[in-house]
């Protein structure tokens, strides 16, 4: 299995995965010729997509989705609520296609499971793909880290998750003071040491890679989420790799091996 980070953070996210002759996007929020573009850069043409999937409604994950599935002719998959609260964005795709959350769906050559998030949307979720030999598992935009999130990530062969600001960036930043009770509040975003912790609970011997996603451009800066992770890729334990993503380019295509 290969995938990368095509962009992750308030103003667009998308993730690209791909095993044999199955690729997908999780999430669309850049407009279709972005996309393209940030494909073209890893290696990859719009018409090797076959299906889009989608985490919640927000724009920043959305922007693009209904416009990409229709120039591909690729469907789109989203719960109930997501498609009810999405407007045009999710408006009119080539192939409508929805799930229930914590469905396992069997798409070509991929297993996706959904699993439930805590945020301010109409019925957020994280996903596992797998290949039915390594797993992935994608987690960004959520306030709280349930029993049922650990629970779900436990064994990925990778991981894509949340490390959204940093706490003390954000408290004296120039957000508002709502939007800074939101961003902190069960249904926002995880911080730097959340998502640390989480990851130090979710290591194990096979995991391969792990990809720091949703960095605040105003409330985090990548060298703190180093400084936060530090400690857990300096165990022994652990041969797993670290990056950070960005908003403005994709990252490297990590591969996952059955080892």
């Amino acid at each position: 299995m290969r995938f990368s980070v095509l962009g992750s953070g308030s103003r667009g996210n998308a993730v690209f995965v791909e095993a044999s002759e199955t690729a997908i996007l999780i999430d669309c929020g850049f407009s279709g010729r972005e996309i393209s573009t940030r494909l073209e850069s890893i290696g990859v043409g719009m018409d090797d997509l076959n299906a889009i999937f989608i985490t919640h409604e927000h724009h920043d994950h959305t922007s693009g989705a209904g416009v990409v599935s229709r120039r591909c002719r690729i469907p789109l998959f989203a719960n109930r609520q997501t498609y009810e609260n999405g407007g045009k964005r999710l408006h009119k795709p080539h192939q409508h296609r929805e799930f229930d959350t914590g469905e396992s769906i069997v798409f070509r050559d991929l297993i996706i499971r959904s699993f439930s998030l805590s945020h301010d949307a109409a019925d957020p979720v994280g996903f596992i793909v797998s290949d039915g030999d390594v797993s992935l598992g994608v987690c960004t935009d959520t306030g709280i880290i349930s029993k049922l999130l650990r629970h779900r990530l436990q064994g990925c062969n990778g991981l894509i998750l949340e490390f959204n600001h940093d706490a003390w960036m954000l408290q004296s930043g120039p957000y508002p003071l709502p939007l800074k009770q939101r961003v902190q509040s069960n249904k926002g975003h995880l911080a730097n040491h959340d998502g640390a912790a989480l990851l130090e609970a979710l290591i194990h011997p096979r995991l391969q890679w792990v990809v720091a996603a949703h960095l605040s451009e105003i409330n985090n800066v990548p060298d703190l989420v180093h400084q936060a992770t530090s400690s857990i890729f300096n165990d022994q334990s652990t041969d797993a790799r670290f990056r950070v993503s960005g908003q403005h380019r994709p990252t490297e295509v990590f591969k996952l091996h059955n080892r």
